[in-house]
């Protein structure tokens, strides 16, 4: 097994990635918190201005930059722009007003004769960021902006199905003048994630993925008892009641379930419906559903892209057909709220 770049549109591979070994992990840890030691002194002003040059870089670049994300996990175009431009929209934030956050906050104390109290923010040390596939930039920039201008420094696990992704990722602050060390894209294995939390130079783990992720990364982080974030899955409901305005209500729900190819963690994935509305409601939306123009991703032209892999097609296709053999009847009445 390796990460792999193969394009869910027409399934060439085009390139793989070797996993990183055990020694070239503990290399990349090591440097990562070598960085870290200086890395936690530049003033967080200077550090904003990294952030601000990634930022231009990045809108230098858009175009180029959103074809690495059609070919790499098949999102079309305009939504990768607007990837590439949200990523650089956050840097921007931090850049702008990140220092503010890291500002020492003096509290009130009763007596003043006894002292003062302040909280102070400092960084941690490397932090390990394993990132998902669906906003292969977005994902990553939303971590690593504030954990970069706070002083600590950043090792990315990727999805297996980007690394053209986290590469571009790695060549962006590298462009930026990041220090080196301070960013460092690592393809390591799922079967690594034990051996690098217990490592003691990583002070703390962002996970942004499945239930099932979240639950081994966050026994390892309690185990060796690292600091953890951990963004799961959900199933985000859209609830239509008797007083909407259908036809605005239906376009909503038809980008809600079918942006990114359904593919967003607040999709919505239960179409919650009154009974009142219910059947103009599901006749709009399969005609709005049916009227989106699936192709390829780098048509303009495209509506609805390729599902990222042919992995997640064959699961799709599977939870259909237990959906059918476990529901209804089609001659039998339609269930309300389905």
């Amino acid at each position: 097994m390796s990460y792999q770049t193969v394009n869910p549109y027409t399934g060439e591979l085009v390139k793989s990635y070797a996993y990183a070994t055990d020694q070239e992990i503990d290399a990349t840890i090591e440097k990562a918190h070598e960085a870290f030691l200086s890395w936690r002194t530049t003033m967080s002003v200077d550090r904003a201005k990294f952030l601000t040059r990634a930022a231009e870089l990045l809108r230098a670049d858009k175009r180029a930059l959103a074809e690495i994300l059609t070919r790499e996990m098949g999102k079309i175009t305009a939504e990768a722009e607007a990837e590439v431009e949200l990523s650089a929209e956050i840097l921007d934030y931090f850049a702008d007003r990140g220092a503010g956050f890291l500002e020492d906050e003096p509290l009130g104390v009763k007596d003043a004769s006894e002292g003062t109290v302040t909280i102070v923010h400092e960084p941690l040390g490397v932090i390990y960021t394993i990132e998902p596939w669906n906003f292969p930039y977005y994902q990553v920039i939303r971590v690593a902006a504030p954990q970069l201008l706070a002083g600590n420094t950043i090792i990315l696990k990727h999805a297996e199905n980007v690394p053209a992704a986290a590469l571009a990722m790695q060549k962006l602050f590298d462009d930026a003048g990041l220090p080196d060390g301070v960013f460092n894209n690592l393809f390591a294995p799922i079967s690594a994630t034990e051996h690098i939390m217990a490592h003691p130079l990583v002070r703390g783990v962002a996970l942004t993925g499945s239930e099932r992720a979240g639950t081994a990364v966050g026994a390892a982080a309690g185990k060796n008892l690292k600091k953890s974030t951990l963004e799961l899955g959900g199933a985000d409901a859209f609830i239509v009641l008797d007083d909407a305005d259908i036809d605005k209500t239906v376009a909503w729900a038809v980008f809600g379930r079918h942006w990114n190819a359904g593919q967003v963690c607040v999709s919505a994935k239960r179409l919650i419906i009154a009974d009142a509305v219910y059947d103009e409601f599901m006749e709009k939306y399969r005609a709005g559903v049916t009227a989106l123009l699936a192709g390829d991703p780098l048509d303009p032209a495209t509506q609805l892209a390729p599902l990222s892999t042919q992995k997640a097609a064959d699961n799709l296709a599977a939870e259909v057909t237990m959906a059918v053999e476990g529901g209804v009847p089609p001659a039998s009445p339609t269930p309300r709220g389905a």
